[in-house]
């Protein structure tokens, strides 16, 4: 699957820090440029609150963005 942007939502911003919410059934969300469509909005070191797998075993999961130059998305599970 790849990124549905109707589901990403911006929840918080200030100082050039952005705060989404994003909700799929997909669970690889860490997948190569999986956020690449939301690339032009999206800044190294924004936070992802991901609800995933919401049709089988849902779990939430928060994630940063390492990258987000050139059209390219890269995330990486916050721990």
């Amino acid at each position: 699957m790849s990124l549905t942007l109707s589901d990403l939502s911006v929840l918080a911003y200030a100082n050039n820090f952005t705060l989404w919410h994003y909700k799929t059934e997909d669970s690889a969300v860490t997948g190569a440029n999986y956020f690449g469509l939301a690339a032009d909005m999206m800044n190294e070191g924004d936070l992802i609150i991901a609800n995933i797998d919401t049709d089988g075993s849902p779990s939430t999961q928060f994630y940063i963005v390492t990258n987000a130059a050139s059209g390219n998305v890269s995330v990486a599970l916050y721990a």
